[in-house]
């Protein structure tokens, strides 16, 4: 008995005496202040998912995917979550960023408006004014909206507002339309009912992948293995959350102060939008060439981007082919 002691106790000391794994600091500076969209970063993080995996994540709020773009091309961020679209945007103005895992395969870019008036569907918009910041994403994209909903671009006014004063201002008039991403179709519905006017682009044929998760190209060439194994993290949370998005909600809710309801109907649109034809067989979060060439084409015909090679601007590389878009519930 004294001979089995003395052997737990020095395997207690070796035990002891093994280092943790080392833990990589990650920072990953969302598109927008925290929402549906990002529970599962935030679940995956309470659950010390990250961690295991050696990275010891900071998750900073956004203020807006041009934003994203900018800290992570310069390596002030190493991850960040933008708008496709943007994105391209940016690697055609040399910000060395490169998407590493879709979240939303399909655009979120929706266009409002109020039934009743003179605008029923949305080939009425000429001759009204559009509100919107002068850096969002729908609005810079406007010409190859435009074309897709065989509207004059130029036959619009667009009006400066706030990010948060969109609803509002459409309610009271002081706008005629707007654009949103879907994940907050939700709160026009609440406002509007039966007189909200709204089409989904991705319905008529613009259909640019939307959010990605990005990182810094040069610390990707540096740490393949890290991104790798945030990647994995991420893509299981993603997947968990699909199929049980409770503990997800909860979690999300928790952390920015939310209505645990709100955020559940905003992560039941972000499923929308996270699947396609490919659900169930390609990895959850892989980016298509056929669709990312297209992506790339609207970003062309929008901007005065550098050309680049479309390829360069994203990696399937560090996806887990075993992680696929589960059936929600």
């Amino acid at each position: 008995m004294k001979t089995l002691k003395t052997l737990m106790g020095a395997s207690a000391l070796v035990l002891a005496a093994t280092p943790a794994p080392a833990q990589e600091d990650v920072t990953l500076v969302l598109n927008w202040t925290a929402g549906g969209d990002h529970a599962p970063v935030y679940w995956a993080a309470s659950q010390g998912w990250y961690q295991d995996a050696g990275i010891d994540l900071d998750i900073e709020e956004g203020r807006g995917s041009g934003a994203a773009v900018q800290s992570v091309g310069v390596g002030a961020s190493e991850f960040g979550i933008a708008d496709m679209p943007t994105v391209l945007q940016g690697r055609g103005a040399e910000a060395d960023v490169v998407a590493v895992m879709a979240l939303y395969v399909n655009s979120p870019y929706g266009l409002y408006w109020v039934r009743g008036g003179d605008i029923e569907t949305y080939e009425d918009l000429a001759g009204h004014t559009i509100g919107n910041p002068p850096f969002d994403a729908a609005r810079q994209m406007w010409p190859a909206i435009a074309a897709a909903i065989n509207v004059d671009p130029d036959s619009v006014e667009f009006v400066n507002i706030a990010p948060e004063a969109k609803v509002a201002s459409l309610q009271s008039g002081v706008i005629d339309a707007t654009t949103h991403f879907y994940n907050v179709h939700y709160i026009y519905e609440r406002i509007f009912g039966d007189d909200m006017g709204f089409v989904a682009l991705r319905d008529i044929g613009f259909n640019p992948y939307g959010n990605a998760f990005i990182v810094n190209g040069e610390y990707l060439a540096e740490n393949p293995d890290v991104v790798s194994a945030f990647v994995d993290v991420t893509q299981r949370a993603y997947a968990a959350c699909v199929a049980d998005p409770d503990p997800c909600v909860a979690e999300l809710a928790d952390a920015a102060s939310q209505d645990p309801a709100d955020v559940r109907a905003n992560w039941d649109l972000v499923v929308e939008l996270m699947t396609d034809d490919s659900a169930g067989s390609a990895p959850l979060g892989h980016f298509d060439l056929d669709r990312m060439s297209a992506t790339y084409g609207f970003v062309a015909d929008s901007f005065e981007i550098t050309e680049f090679d479309v390829t360069d601007g994203y990696t399937n590389d560090h996806l887990s082919s075993d992680v696929v878009m589960p059936t929600a519930n």
